[in-house]
This record gives structure tokens, C-alpha cells and sequence, in this order.
């Protein structure tokens, strides 16, 4: 994989750049849709495709369990299987596991979980987790890392981090006899900085294809999250692309985006439809409410979606009210494109050297 960065935001951060990648280009600053068991809920390859989808995010844990990462391999990999002929970036499955399974014994080998399907018991070690991302066959693998809850004391994100390392250290060994797909590491240290520092430089003398950041929007304040942020950002080299994982709201993008982040996933658009929060430059909506009954607006006048140029609000609440599929549908499509549309915006000024002006409109319209 190739990372060309094009252009820099005189007054912020900001960085505008191209991913080449086996399956296509990818123009950053991206926002990822998540596939979690290899599909978007409620859309087909051919609306991502319509919606200018450049890369989708899938869940290595999820597909792990069902159908079987062999399984994907014996049907082409992830692209054949879903049908998908652009990127694909998998996690490694560590956060799923810290956060599903109600029962884990975390070693220095690795984890060893309960199902959340089942009850079944598995091992995920560093060297299973890149085995499993081989099989799947996407761009982009992440390591496995530790993930730790918000608040941790230093203590305990000391030995998280340093357990991550060895973990990091472990799959880039590994990945070694990898040729067609590329490892991204992935910062830990909780809201420390001497231990993100810490964490940053090691994973740099690894020798990284791109680096995450990890262990943020897991219940830290805002204002939190951007510091250290700001922190991690300054310790990473200007040629490496830098992904955000797990974030966030468009607010949030455009915050992080201002401060050198390049690659974004989150469920937010997706699940937040399929529960009828609507986003819309002015703010959310919730389209169940009764207000909307008669209106036969679009869920935003400026937007240029097809559901908007199609369908009104009160058609929506219908929907939405009467449980039909179409409402996941319609509502996802909004959703993806409004957040699809503030990143291809985001592009254009930071190409214009004016992503400040973006910044400041993001935050007097309080987008969320």
C-alpha cells in the first residue's frame, strides 16, 4: 500500500491524501462504513457504490465465529463472498472480544473467550488474529490489542500497553509472509501521554504500514479524547496514514480531522437509522416523533440524497412507525450519505487551505 500526501491546512492540521490499495484508491480524509458480518445492514454493494463508498470496515471477530473465517477463504475471500470488488479494512477482533464476551482470561499469549453466539470457548492469540485476516482476505489488517475500559488508572493502562506491544511485536512477525495485504498498529495508553508517547514510538521502530489510534470513545470526556489526540498525532510520522478507531459523530470528525487524523469508521450512521435518529446539517432528528406525522418536508432541505429528493418526513415516520424494512433502508441511505458528503466537503477545504472555515461552521452549527 501507497500513502501520498497531497496537501496540508495552513492553520490546522488537517491533511488531505490518497491510500492506494490493492482493491482501489482510497482519498482521505475517509469515513469507513462498518459491515459487520460482511454486508452494511440494510444495503446492498450496489447503493455503497451509488453513496461513493471507497472502503468499508468489517468485524474479523463476528465473521470468526459465523460463518468462519475458513469458510470466507473456501468462497474467495471477502470481496467474492460479499460481493465487494473495493477496499476492505478488518479489525482484529480484540475489541469485540473485551466487549461481548462476558467471560475472557486474558494472558500474555493472548485471550481466551466465551462466545457471545453460543457459549463456545476460543483462543485468539497475536498470530490466530492475523491468520484469521489472511483468510478474509482484506487491504487492511489491524494487530490485536488490549482493550481497556474508560477510567483505567496509570497502572493498569501501563500494563495494557506494554502487554499490546509484545502482542504488536508478535503479529508483525507473523504478517512477515504476508505480501497482499498490509498490518496497521495501533497506540495505546489510555489518557496518558507519557504512556501514548511510549506506545507510538515502539510501534514506529516495528515499522507499520499506518497507525491507529485506539482506546478512545469508550466513555472519556470530548474534550479529553481531542487532547490526547493532539498528543498522539505530533509522535506519528507525517508519511503514515492515521486511523481514528471507533469515532464518531460528524462534529467529531471534523474536530479530529483538524488535528491530523486521516481514516475514520463508526456504527453511528448505520445504527442510529435503523432507530430513526436522522442527521441533518442543523442538527438530528428523530423522525418516530409525532411532530413529523403531516410534514412533508425532507429530512434536510440542503441535502442531495435521493431520499431526500424523494421522500418527505412524514413518509418517513411512517415507515419507521409501521416497523417496515424499507425505514432501515431509507434512513441508512440518508445517514451514510450525510456523513459521505461532510468528508468529500472536508477534502475540498482542506484543499483550499480553508478547513478552519469548515471547523468554525461545524461548531457554530453544532452538528451532531
Amino acid at each position: 500500500m501507497q500513502f501520498e500526501l497531497l496537501t496540508r491546512d495552513p492553520k490546522t492540521r488537517a491533511r488531505r491524501g490518497r491510500l492506494h490499495t490493492a482493491h482501489g484508491v482510497v482519498e482521505t480524509p475517509v469515513f469507513m462504513p462498518v459491515g459487520t458480518h460482511a454486508t452494511v445492514k440494510s444495503m446492498m454493494p450496489e447503493q455503497l457504490h451509488d453513496l461513493q463508498v471507497e472502503i468499508l470496515l468489517c468485524n474479523s471477530y463476528h465473521l470468526f465465529l459465523r460463518p468462519g473465517h475458513e469458510t470466507v477463504r473456501r468462497l474467495g475471500g471477502l470481496h467474492r463472498f460479499m460481493g465487494w470488488d473495493r477496499p476492505i479494512l478488518t479489525d482484529s477482533g480484540g475489541f469485540q472480544v473485551f466487549s461481548l464476551s462476558s467471560l475472557r482470561n486474558i494472558s500474555e499469549d493472548g485471550v481466551r473467550f466465551q462466545s457471545h453466539l453460543d457459549g463456545s470457548t476460543h483462543f485468539l492469540s497475536p498470530e490466530s488474529a492475523i491468520d484469521i485476516q489472511v483468510a478474509l482476505g482484506s487491504d487492511i489488517m489491524m494487530i490485536l490489542d488490549d482493550c481497556l475500559a474508560y477510567p483505567a488508572s496509570h497502572f493498569e493502562s501501563e500494563k495494557s500497553m506494554e502487554r499490546s506491544l509484545a502482542w504488536a511485536e508478535r503479529c508483525q512477525q507473523h504478517f512477515q509472509t504476508v505480501e497482499e495485504q498490509d498490518l496497521f498498529g495501533i497506540v495505546q495508553g489510555g489518557i496518558y501521554h507519557d504512556l501514548r508517547k511510549a506506545s507510538a514510538d515502539r510501534l514506529i521502530n516495528l515499522g507499520f504500514t499506518g497507525y491507529a489510534i485506539g482506546g478512545l470513545a469508550v466513555g472519556e470526556p470530548k474534550p479529553l479524547m481531542y487532547e490526547v489526540i493532539e498528543q498522539v498525532e505530533s509522535s506519528l510520522p507525517e508519511e503514515r496514514p492515521r486511523y481514528l478507531m471507533g469515532v464518531g459523530t460528524p462534529a467529531d470528525l471534523a474536530e479530529c480531522v483538524a488535528l491530523g487524523v486521516d481514516m475514520f469508521d463508526c456504527v453511528m450512521p448505520t445504527r442510529h437509522a435503523r432507530n430513526g435518529w436522522l442527521f441533518t446539517k442543523e442538527g438530528h432528528i428523530v423522525i418516530k416523533h409525532a411532530k413529523y406525522k403531516d410534514d412533508p418536508e425532507p429530512i434536510d432541505a440542503s441535502c442531495q440524497c435521493s431520499v431526500c429528493n424523494k421522500y418527505s418526513r412524514g413518509y418517513l415516520r411512517h415507515l419507521f412507525v409501521a416497523n417496515e424494512i424499507l425505514s432501515s433502508i431509507l434512513n441508512t441511505m440518508h445517514n451514510l450519505y450525510f456523513y459521505l458528503d461532510t468528508i468529500r466537503r472536508m477534502r475540498q477545504f482542506i484543499e483550499f487551505h480553508r478547513f478552519d472555515e469548515f471547523l468554525a461552521e461545524t461548531r457554530r452549527m453544532g452538528a451532531h
